[in-house]
Order: structure tokens, then sequence, then C-alpha cells
């Protein structure tokens, strides 16, 4: 078994409690002062606080950050899913944070990590997601899912199981999944093609995506933009107007920065040089047929994972996800919902 990271016997002294250092560990943390949250949550995961844990192990899996560990990661990954991995996800505040480090701990686990003779079992990985997904209800966890059944090997595929996840998160506003929903609406392929319904759902997708998925959303949008016609585009912008409240969900985006939101999106255009254009939010002032009594992208047909949560997968092969929506662009580690009491 691999050994987990060395943490301290106790906290740092410039702390005066576990408790003060979990809090400025955090803050810094969201703030993305790392150099300061870095410390201040090793002296916190060193006390076995819950979220010092948790953050400190976001923070060695950070690409972007100066202290990028990801072996460190993945074992504080690892320990929290071992610790934590039957809390009662209604009633026990841990449990998003329990999730999300399922749903981290399957990224690792289907790729595998080198530095530590970690080699990739994708039928461990969908295991760790299928909990995530099944016994959490982690929306990133069941995203996952669905691409590993739509577009992963031919022992993992299931189309019905992929459907239905994207179904269900394109209902709650996962942008990630209205943006693969479309993709597939657009195709054609595992799904009746409709351009209507797929140009309205990424534009919905688009104008709700986070920062760390809106590049690839963008590529998807332009895609489908450019190739539907004057009519298709006027029928989409009536049935935005109707799904944006329906299936739209903003995000929450924390500026680091302290600059407020600087648009430096570059201008796309179509092969013949037509600028992308941004489905209109004024529907009022655009000539569209009344499309709002068509239904949503999928029918709300009930269709449920084989075998429970707890039921240990047969072995897959490798498939390594790539667009659309590759993981490791995203972060799945970070609730919805607030911060736990520590336990």
């Amino acid at each position: 078994m691999t050994a987990l990271p060395h943490v301290a016997a106790a906290a740092d002294p410039k702390f005066k409690t576990p408790q003060d250092a979990l809090k400025q560990g955090i803050s810094a943390f969201v703030g993305g002062y790392y150099e300061i949250a870095h410390p201040a949550l090793e002296a916190a995961a060193a006390a076995n606080l819950f979220l010092g844990q948790y953050y400190l192990a976001r923070l060695y899996a950070d690409n972007t950050g100066s202290h990028t560990d990801h072996p460190k990661a993945y074992m504080l990954y690892q320990r929290i899913s071992n610790d934590h991995s039957d809390v009662d996800p209604d009633d026990d505040s841990r449990a998003p944070f329990v999730a999300k480090s399922l749903t981290a701990l399957a990224g690792y686990v289907r790729t595998g990590l080198k530095e530590i003779g970690l080699n990739p079992n994708p039928g461990l990985a969908e295991y760790y997601l299928r909990h995530s997904a099944t016994f959490f209800n982690d929306e990133d966890a069941q995203f996952e899912l669905a691409k590993i059944y739509l577009y992963g090997e031919t022992e993992e595929i299931n189309i019905a199981q992929g459907k239905h996840w994207l179904s269900t998160l394109s209902q709650k506003g996962h942008t990630g999944g209205q943006a693969v929903l479309a993709l597939e609406l657009s195709r054609g392929k595992i799904l009746p093609r409709d351009p209507v319904r797929a140009l309205s759902l990424i534009a919905i997708a688009l104008e709700n995506a986070p920062p760390s998925d809106r590049v690839w959303i963008e590529d998807i949008y332009q895609n489908i933009y450019c190739g539907a016609g004057s009519s298709t585009r006027k029928q989409a912008t009536g049935l935005v107007a109707d799904w944006r409240d329906r299936y739209g969900r903003k995000p929450v985006i924390r500026d680091r920065s302290g600059l407020g939101a600087l648009n430096a999106e570059a201008v796309r255009t179509c092969q013949n040089g037509e600028p992308v254009a941004p489905v209109y939010r004024d529907a009022q002032h655009i000539d569209a047929p009344a499309t709002s009594a068509l239904p949503p992208p999928i029918g709300e047909t009930k269709m449920f994972l084989k075998g429970g949560a707890g039921e240990t997968p047969a072995g897959l092969a490798p498939a390594p996800m790539q667009k659309p929506g590759v993981t490791g662009g995203r972060d799945v580690a970070t609730p919805d919902n607030g911060n736990p009491q520590e336990r």
C-alpha cells in the first residue's frame, strides 16, 4: 500500500490553534495566495482537521500553483476517500468534499502516477466515479461517467447510461453536460439529429460556462453555429429564451486577481469569414417562430446505472478521456455547497 504523506505531529507554533491555521489556510487558498496557504493548511492537516487535508490536497493538485505535487494530492484524496466514503450524503456536511475527493481520486487512478508506481486502473476509477455519482450525487462524477460510457473503450460503452447522465446534468444546468449533449444532437449519431435544440443548448452552456471549460465549449459552439442556417438560428433564439431560466445556471467565479472580469476573448469566425455571433438574449426583437413549447433535449426517461454504488467493477481497458471536456482542465474538486463544520 502506498504510504501516506508525512505530516507533523503538532500544529505550527505560529498559529494559535489548528482551527486558526485552517481558517487562514482556506482564506489564502481561495484568494490565490498559495505561499501563505501552504504552511497553514499543512498545520491544519497535521492536526487531522478534515478540511485541512482536503484543501491541502487541492493545493497540491493545482497545476497553476507553486506547490504542485500530484503524488501528495493523490495520497491525501485517498486518505479522505478511505476514511469518509460512507458518511451520510444528506446529513453530513463533509459529504460534498468527500464526493469531490472520490472524483479527483478517480482521475489519478484512471491515468496512473508514474512517480509512485501507480498503474492505470480504469475499472477502479469507474468504481470511484459511480460511488461519487450515485451515493453522493456529485455532478462532476456523473459527467465523467457520461463521457466514459459514450466514448470509452468497447468494454466501457453504455450509450443508454451515458445519455441518462447527459440528460440529467443538462436539466440541472451543468454546462459540460449541456455542451456534450448539444454536440451529440448536432452529430445525430447516438441521438436523433436536432440542429435547433443543439444550437439552443450549446448557447446556454456557453453563456454560463466557467473559465476552465470555456475554450472547449466555445469550440463546440463555433462548429454548431457555423453549420446552422438562418432559420435554425432564429428558431434557436426562441428556444433559448425559454430554456435560459429553466436550464441555465451561472457559475460561482472567485476573482483572485482583484482586477475584475477582463474580456480577452478572440473573435471567432466561420470558414466563410462570418463572425460567430451569440444567440441573442432579447428574443422579442427577433422574428422567430414560437418554439418554447418544445420539450427538453432528452425526455425524462428513467434509466439507472446497473449495480449499486458498492458493486466492485470488472477490470476495464484503459481509455484516455480527451475532448469533449478534458477533466485535467477542470476544477472538479470544488463542492457546490458551503463549508462544513469540523468533525
